[in-house]
C-alpha cells in the first residue's frame, strides 16, 4: 500500500517517539526527510541523523534530544500543508510560530528552510510543518 503523506508519517513518528521518551526512531528514507532532519538538527531539535541501508531500501534514524530530567526538546509538530489542501506564504507574510519561539519549515526554490532563513532570502514556498 502506499503512502499518500510521507512528511506527516514522519512528524507522526517523531511526535510518537518523542512523547514515549524513546531514544531513536527510524522511517523509510527520503531526500526530503533527511533535508527536514538536517533542519531539525540544525535549530536543535533533535542530537543527531543517519541514514541507513535496510534489507530493503534506506532507514532513515533519528536520535532524540532530552533535557537533564529527560526533558522532551520538541514540545509540538504540526503538519501545515496536506496533499487535500496545500498552504503557501509569501515572502512578506512569512508565518511565526509561538512568536519566534518555533519555527516553520518551507520548501521554497532555495530548497527546504525555515522560516528565519526564508525571511532573510526574502523568499516565500509552502508551508511544510511547524515544530516548538
Amino acid at each position: 500500500m502506499t503512502m499518500t503523506d510521507p512528511v506527516a508519517d514522519m512528524l507522526t513518528r517523531l511526535r510518537n517517539a518523542n512523547s514515549a521518551h524513546h531514544d531513536t526512531v527510524s522511517m523509510p528514507f527520503s531526500k526530503l526527510k533527511s533535508r527536514i532532519a538536517s533542519i531539525l538538527k540544525a535549530e536543535g531539535y533533535i542530537k543527531d541523523w543517519r541514514e541507513e541501508e535496510a534489507q530493503v531500501g534506506k532507514t532513515l534514524t533519528l536520535d532524540l534530544k532530552f533535557g537533564p530530567n529527560r526533558e522532551t526538546s520538541i514540545v509540538g509538530v504540526r503538519r501545515i500543508s496536506k496533499p487535500g489542501l496545500r498552504v503557501y506564504a509569501k515572502s512578506t507574510n512569512l508565518p511565526q510560530v509561538f512568536g519566534g519561539l518555533g519555527i516553520a519549515i518551507l520548501s521554497t526554490s532555495s530548497g527546504l528552510l525555515t522560516d528565519k532563513q526564508a525571511s532573510s532570502k526574502g523568499v516565500g514556498g509552502e508551508v511544510l510543518a511547524y515544530v516548538w
